[in-house]
């Protein structure tokens, strides 16, 4: 074996020794999202549209 050859196994098998000691699973809460409102804007009567989307015509 060529002392490069050696070296360059030596760094891939500290990388790899080094890489699964930081390895951590995935953490899921098992709460389900909050959900704060019911999805309607209070904005008066319902005809509230935004200036940049009335410019656009998309109300």
């Amino acid at each position: 074996m060529t002392p490069v050859f050696r070296t360059l196994c030596m760094a891939t098998l500290m990388a790899v020794t080094l890489a699964a000691c930081s390895y951590q699973p995935a953490r899921i809460d098992p709460e389900p999202a909050v959900i704060i409102g019911d999805g309607q804007h209070g904005h008066g009567n319902g005809n509230f549209c935004p200036p940049g989307q009335a410019k656009k015509g998309n109300c």
